[in-house]
């Protein structure tokens, strides 16, 4: 008889075992929250979490921080992570100072239409956020740094590529013509070398910009850049481009300059996360792809 009460008892302790871990699971988060504790998060995603948190720039891999510029001085800088690239907004001027972003054949996938619905960006406050209201009556067009045609891949990269961040007001028949046929070049280029990298934005040269905008003073930037990196060719290579915000129709060698060049231009530092030895040398030639 004594052996059995014991097995009852046994028994009863793990049922109330049980019992007190799930009523332990079910409050934890309620607690937690009020507590300002994180809740337990398994794999990698707490990792990443954390990492948003702690730093503007998100956790990447060694080749994907590669893309990035140096840091900015002297200059606004609000870094905003979207699925399919990068911005480095100017808050003073209402543009990005730039937007960089990895092309590869598989983003070159066209699962998503072209949705044209140009949109505030939701992490600026709503009084500083662009809209398709401030280009109004300028005659400018809302010209996409990272173009719409990169982001077919995935329905939130196609969204997120018109929010008015990745926007700068670019001349009608640039736009249409010699900066698009550049996209489509990049296109080609990553279809051919599998994986590029791809940094431009505004120029500003030192002298009074124009603005457009109402409500909001977007600055008129005088030209733009891109500059194209491939680090999976042997050896690696590197080419960036000028264009003036004006109407124009020449060949795309035309438009060519080194990544030196560009960096001189614009003050920007790029790929500051190639060894040194390799950054000298794609940034002072004129790669051909």
């Amino acid at each position: 008889m004594a052996k059995r009460r014991k097995k009852k008892q046994s028994s009863k302790g793990v049922i109330y075992l049980i019992a007190l871990i799930c009523i332990i699971c079910l409050c934890y988060e309620p607690i937690a929250k009020v507590l300002h504790i994180s809740p337990p998060v398994f794999g990698t995603e707490r990792t990443e979490r954390a990492s948003a948190r702690q730093s503007p720039v998100k956790s990447t891999s060694a080749d994907e921080n590669v893309l990035f510029p140096a840091p900015l001085k002297n200059v606004s800088e609000q870094i905003l992570h979207r699925k399919g690239y990068t911005v480095s907004y100017n808050r003073d001027l209402k543009l990005p100072n730039w937007v960089a972003w990895e092309l590869t054949p598989e983003k070159l996938t066209e699962r998503e239409s072209r949705t044209d619905k140009f949109l505030p960006d939701p992490d600026l406050p709503e009084d500083e956020a662009v809209t398709t209201d401030d280009y109004k009556g300028s005659g400018m067009d809302r010209g996409h740094m990272c173009p719409a045609g990169d982001n077919r891949w995935h329905w939130k990269a196609m969204q997120e590529s018109f929010y008015m961040t990745n926007i700068c007001p670019q001349n009608h028949n640039l736009n249409r013509g010699d900066w698009k046929e550049l996209e489509e070049a990049c296109r080609r280029w990553a279809q051919k070398e599998g994986r590029i990298y791809i940094v431009c934005g505004p120029v500003l040269y030192d002298r009074r910009h124009r603005t457009i905008g109402k409500k909001h003073k977007i600055t008129v930037p005088e030209a733009f850049f891109k500059v194209i990196l491939c680090t999976d060719s042997n050896p690696p290579k590197a080419i960036g481009f000028i264009y003036k915000n004006a109407p124009g129709n020449h060949p795309l060698d035309s438009y060519v300059n080194t990544v030196d060049e560009v960096e001189r231009i614009t003050g920007i530092d790029f790929f500051p996360a190639l060894p040194d030895e390799i950054e000298e040398k794609v940034e002072a030639g004129l790669a051909q792809f």
